[in-house]
């Protein structure tokens, strides 16, 4: 069975999250460095098809307005070439305070101020992805 694939796109990091196979629950799976935007498209792409993805979500970072600001247009255009890797279906997430849950959840487990920088991007994923999934029960 197709699984679900989180993205939260960052600067210097990208957040991976998949899905359960039943595609009811979001874990957070990496952290993933970037490298340059080729290798980085295709590593997603070849994650993608090892775990038998069907659609990849992608966090939408709208101004909290509702507004889109330069990110959305930054994460347009990743995805645009993103959709040239993998034949995977892409759909955008609002990801408005994904981050700052994902941050209370990583203090409120007591995880140190380090440790909370190296795994924050693959907490908001997943937050991201169970949104997504939770809306299509």
């Amino acid at each position: 069975m197709p699984r679900k694939m989180g993205l939260d796109l960052g600067d210097a990091h990208i957040g991976i999250a998949f899905s359960d196979p039943l595609c009811m629950f979001a874990s957070g799976f990496d952290n993933y460095k970037r490298v340059s935007l080729q290798q980085d498209l295709q590593y997603l792409a070849d994650l993608a098809k090892e775990k038998d993805v069907d659609t990849i979500v992608v966090g939408l970072p709208k101004n909290m307005d509702g507004t889109d600001g330069a990110r959305v247009e930054f994460t347009y255009k990743f995805c645009d070439e993103l959709k040239k890797f993998t034949p995977a279906k892409i759909v955008y997430q609002d990801e408005r305070l994904t981050t700052v849950s994902a941050e209370k959840m990583l203090i409120s487990a007591d995880v140190r101020r380090e440790k909370r920088k190296q795994v924050i991007d693959k907490v908001a994923a997943s937050i991201i992805l169970q949104n997504y999934l939770d809306k299509k029960v």
